[in-house]
């Protein structure tokens, strides 16, 4: 219980920039999956954030802010990429159990830093703001 612990507390130290040690170590059938999905919808996923319909929330997922059943779509499909993405960093990491939050959180930071003007973002305390 102290190793996982003193786990939790130094990943939650991490910087984004200390957090990309911790990476893809195995490229499993389905990670590359989620990475190559991920890849195929960047400019739709960025079209809809031009549009305002899609933001980056504080938990390191995009979020529907507008737009119909097409864009709730391509929203859940992106999330269940990404969740596969950061779980497999947790588990060829050996992170530990209950860490998975704190790599969202960590990739959150990432995408509201590599959002563009004009796009939305959700900051740390929940407020949704338009970069």
């Amino acid at each position: 219980m102290k190793k996982f612990l003193c786990c939790v507390v130094m990943l939650l130290s991490l910087s984004s920039a200390a957090l990309a040690q911790y990476d893809i170590k195995t490229m499993t059938p389905e990670v590359k999956s989620a990475l190559e999905a991920r890849k195929g919808r960047f400019s739709a996923l960025k079209a809809l954030k031009a549009q305002g319909l899609v933001g980056e929330n504080n938990r390191g997922y995009v979020e529907a802010i507008g737009g119909g059943a097409d864009v709730k779509a391509a929203v859940s499909a992106e999330n269940a990429d990404r969740k596969a993405v950061y779980l497999a960093i947790v588990e060829q990491n050996q992170l530990g159990e209950g860490v998975l939050s704190t790599v969202e959180g960590v990739f959150a930071g990432v995408q509201r830093d590599k959002a563009v003007a004009g796009e939305k973002i959700q900051e740390p305390s929940g407020a949704w703001v338009t970069k």
